[in-house]
């Protein structure tokens, strides 16, 4: 497994061509990049040990939805146009005004010092470098000012969650607009901790040479002693409303992000509530085994949602064609976990910059393929249910 280019001759690492010295532009035939995800998640695993790989990896109950979220995209085909014409395709977007290179979106994960060292600042490097938007997590083990200053001017948002001490919540949503965070994305889907087994059964905590600098309080005391979802239980409010996103939204001028929605109808509550974007998520299978996937519910929520706000899609998608179903379906953007952190461990800031180039080659070959020059000509006609599967069971 290759976190390099298969023909490094095309450009180097800054994306520019090495003999002429000008940008990739759009038009280029797509880079091959030689990138195995799962090679590359066993050599993180080698890297980070059993413990963190059972945090990052693990989800909720059975895990049946871990499977669930990828094998979904799969019951989704893509249906490509031909004689389209395309010579160039462009991949640029804007997601509530922050303008990115692409629509691939690097997904708040926590306790990236697990994975690497230099933690959430390498990962902020990495996405930085290619332009590429980061979400940072309030359960990151570097703080907001720590990664805003390893990636300055880079697009970047802010995950929070609601704490029963508000006055906490407060400082962070202002710390994070003082720090130019383009948004709040608001965790609306973990009123308790899933019953994460894999976590209870390897013993996972907080090692003791790191700390939750975004959360303060009693947090990091909490996950070391007795691991993450001891914070969920003792940290988190439980019984948030739509309320709770027009009383985040008042707290500064930035844009609120609803994370987790999974109902159409909870996704009109939030946008009446204020939300101006919404995240299709279950958490990365990590809080309800038995929710749907997301590639079965995403379009649905697209529906009912119309262009009043936003939507994101995040969940098991792991490969370009992915993407495309996911903006196809919809979808403004999709946002990628467990691949991030996997080249994070693998390869530090390098190797989360690959793991994005790879995303973007591959997205120019997928759209090139179906017929589509820039994100807006990706539609519905573009998919189709895969024969043989129904989309109200998701089952043959």
């Amino acid at each position: 497994m290759r976190l390099v280019p298969a023909h490094p001759a095309r450009t180097d690492a800054t994306g520019h061509n090495p003999v002429t010295g000008q940008p990739h532009v759009a038009g280029d035939t797509p880079l091959a990049i030689d990138l195995s995800l799962e090679d590359l998640e066993r050599e993180a695993r080698h890297v980070i040990g059993e413990m963190a790989w059972a945090y990052y990896s693990g989800g909720a109950d059975d895990e049946r939805l871990l499977a669930g979220n990828v094998d979904a995209w799969a019951h989704w085909q893509l249906h490509p146009r031909v004689l389209a014409g395309v010579s160039e395709v462009d991949l640029s977007a804007t997601l509530l005004g922050t303008t990115v290179t692409s629509p691939v979106v690097i997904a708040p994960t926590a306790i990236q010092g697990l994975a690497h060292p230099e933690g959430e600042t390498a990962t902020a490097r990495g996405a930085a470098s290619v332009g590429a938007l980061m979400v940072l997590s309030s359960l990151a083990t570097s703080s907001l000012e720590e990664v805003a200053a390893a990636a300055p001017g880079a697009p970047r948002w802010m995950q929070v969650y609601i704490l029963r001490d508000r006055a906490r919540t407060v400082e962070l949503a202002q710390r994070a607009a003082a720090h130019a965070y383009g948004a709040l994305v608001l965790t609306v889907d973990a009123p308790v901790s899933g019953l994460r087994l894999r976590e209870l059964r390897g013993g996972v905590h907080l090692p003791h040479d790191l700390a939750l600098p975004n959360l303060a309080g009693a947090s990091t005391q909490r996950a070391h002693e007795g691991g993450f979802m001891a914070v969920v239980t003792g940290e988190f409010e439980p019984a948030l409303t739509p309320d709770d996103i027009g009383w985040l939204a008042g707290l500064t001028d930035l844009p609120v992000v609803a994370k987790g929605v999974q109902r159409a109808d909870d996704a009109l509550r939030c946008i009446e509530a204020g939300a101006a974007a919404i995240v299709v998520s279950n958490h990365g299978a990590r809080q309800l085994a038995d929710a749907p996937a997301t590639a079965d519910i995403l379009g649905e929520i697209v529906d009912a949602v119309g262009d009043r706000a936003e939507v994101y899609v995040d969940g098991g998608i792991r490969r370009a064609p992915d993407v495309v179903k996911a903006l196809a379906l919809g979808a403004r953007a999709v946002l990628i976990g467990r691949p991030s952190l996997w080249a994070v461990a693998a390869g530090g800031s390098d190797g989360v910059a690959s793991l994005l180039r790879w995303y973007t080659s591959e997205l120019r070959r997928t759209m090139a393929l179906c017929g589509a020059d820039s994100l807006p000509a990706i539609d519905r006609s573009l998919v189709r249910r895969a024969a043989g599967w129904d989309l109200d069971s998701g089952r043959p």
